[in-house]
């Protein structure tokens, strides 16, 4: 198999450093300890491999540079996208970070050392150059928000140690290495490969543009999904193994093998194509299939592309000789029922009768439990997709009430859970302001600080039971608009959110108080009141606002019922 790019041999730390194991281990215990965060210890592995040769390291203020303004490393090679240990200006101190000091690079999740870094520089990077020049500079561009709103102020360059490759317990069989990949290329005599991509399910299209790109080129078909970070809302990569575990035999001859590719991807298009070939070179791979908007984010929130539709193939085919792997272009597939038979759009005649189902319609046909026909996809694959998106009748969701204590919604919210459980269907959990604080959030007080840490936790438990697939009712306050928005984000990654604002008049609850509360908070016996002496932001996202001042219970929770039943959600119940 070809050498990696840059003409260099693959830098696999892990089996560099595998002799100085033990040394390397002990020492690690008495150094103080960078935690790395889920995306770090992505691009920590890919390090530690060699899936980012020549890097042997996070890099330094040199390479970030020279990287983010001409895709180059100090060193002249090519790499095109920065790889940085980001690290707040806290951590610096408490750390004791600064040039020659050593740190142990940890796993969050379960605390195993994996790697010693010499810190060769600590520097404060040009987030706008590097929005601006790696990513376009879009504001809704997703590496965008995180480069803002989650990466830490500073970076840490310096060369890594290797103690230990991260631990993973699914699809071990499945997880090469770089040098593994390419040593089991060798053994089957596999000269010519064609890697191909993805962070989707594949159906009958990929597989007939896969295999066309491989005898095309007499090669045969790597397929190499991302199963690290991809794009929010993305279906999970367990779905999508069995997915690919699935299609494989549908290749003829063994034409394909399946690797699973530990990336953080950062969803930037020509930037990101180039560097995605980088990693598929250094992986044994000696063509790349690279698509249409390759690795791009979709649209902004005005409704335009971020990238050209092939600046990708540009991007790649610019650099392809000193990559040293071959660029196949993307072809657009399309169905002709008359032929039974796929092609590429480009070389369809005019007039032809063609079928397509897009992304949209395939996830609409999973959430209603419409028919998925045998052209566009394989049995075993329809049977993977609905085990894991059922229709919407079975899936989960929270409805989150909101309002002023005494407003109505704790009522709202009993009434409406014994209504839910009447029905029958599936479980129902339901999370009362009151009783969230005794059992969850009972050291909490009613600062701004706390009340959001409060509504966070009840986000995140409902977030756990939408996704088991219960009805979870909330009533909380909740007075903030962005911890209410918070909630809504946890729990939309699992299921539908609907967030109903029972907008009873602050007179009317006061008046109705027979608890007294309202005039124990009027004569300073409670400070922190919501409505009193403390604000309450009104939604400006409402799915329902209802008014207990205007009606009543039952017909508000029949409003709710109406809500969820035009929704698809009750209706098997």
């Amino acid at each position: 198999m070809a050498n990696p790019p840059h003409g260099g041999v693959l830098k696999d730390l892990i089996a560099r450093d595998a002799p100085r194991r033990k040394e390397l281990a002990a020492e690690a215990e008495k150094l103080p300890a960078v935690v790395l965060s889920e995306r770090q210890l992505c691009d920590l592995e890919l390090i530690l491999n060699g899936g980012f040769s020549p890097l042997e390291g996070f890099m330094s203020e040199k390479d970030y540079n020279g990287v983010v303004e001409n895709n180059r490393l100090a060193d002249g090679n090519l790499f095109s996208m920065p790889i940085c240990l980001d690290i707040s200006k806290e951590s610096i101190d408490e750390l004791g970070v600064k040039p020659g000091a050593k740190v142990t690079l940890r796993d969050f999740r379960d605390d195993r050392d994996l790697a010693i870094m010499t810190i060769e520089d600590v520097y404060k990077p040009n987030k706008e150059k590097e929005a601006k020049e790696v990513f376009g500079g879009d504001p809704d561009h997703p590496a965008v928000k995180y480069l803002y709103n989650t990466s830490k102020e500073y970076y840490v360059g310096g060369k890594l140690d290797a103690i230990d490759r991260l631990m993973h317990y699914d699809y071990v069989a499945l997880r090469y290495s770089p040098a593994e990949l390419r040593l089991h290329f060798d053994k089957l005599g596999w000269a010519r490969v064609v890697a191909f991509q993805t962070r989707n399910p594949m159906h009958r299209a990929h597989r007939e543009l896969t295999v066309r790109a491989a005898r095309a080129r007499q090669a045969n078909v790597l397929i190499h999904p991302v199963v690290g970070l991809t794009k929010p809302g993305d279906i999970d990569h367990f779905t999508r193994v069995r997915v690919y575990q699935a299609i494989l035999p549908r290749y003829p001859n063994g034409m394909a093998v399946l690797g699973l590719l530990p990336l953080a991807m950062r969803m930037g298009g020509p930037r990101e194509a180039v560097w995605h070939a980088i990693i598929r070179k250094n992986h044994g791979a000696t063509h790349f299939i690279v698509g249409r908007d390759h690795a791009g984010p979709g649209k902004n929130s005005k409704g335009e592309e971020f990238y050209g539709p092939y600046d990708a193939q540009y991007a790649v085919e610019k650099y392809k000789d000193e990559l040293g792997i071959e660029v196949v272009p993307f072809q657009q597939m399309t169905y002709l029922p008359d032929a039974d038979e796929y092609k590429p759009r480009d070389e369809v005649k005019e007039g032809t009768r063609t079928l397509d189902i897009s992304g949209t319609e395939l996830r609409a046909r999973l959430r209603s439990g419409a028919e998925i026909p045998s052209w566009f996809s394989y049995p075993e694959v329809v049977r993977v997709l609905r085990e894991s998106h059922p229709p919407r009748s079975a899936q989960g969701f929270t409805v989150f009430l909101t309002g002023f204590l005494n407003s109505g919604k704790d009522a709202i919210a009993r009434a409406l859970n014994v209504t839910l459980n009447q029905q029958g269907g599936r479980s129902v959990s339901l999370l009362l302001g009151e009783t969230v604080r005794s059992e969850l959030s009972s050291e909490l007080g009613f600062s701004r600080d706390d009340r959001d840490k409060n509504i966070a936790r009840i986000g995140f438990v409902a977030s756990e039971l939408t996704k088991a697939g219960a009805a979870v009712i909330a009533a909380p306050i909740a007075p903030f608009e962005a911890s209410r928005e918070h909630a809504r984000d946890l729990v939309e990654k699992y299921g539908s959110f609907f967030l109903v604002h029972v907008a009873t008049p602050l007179d009317y609850c006061e008046a109705t108080d027979r608890r007294g509360i309202y005039a124990k908070a009027r004569n300073g016996g409670i400070k922190g009141f919501t409505g009193v002496d403390d604000p309450y932001e009104a939604p400006s996202k409402a799915d329902l606002t209802v008014d207990l001042s205007k009606s009543n219970v039952r017909t508000i929770v029949h409003q709710i019922v109406l809500l969820l039943e035009a929704e698809g959600l009750l209706d098997q119940l």
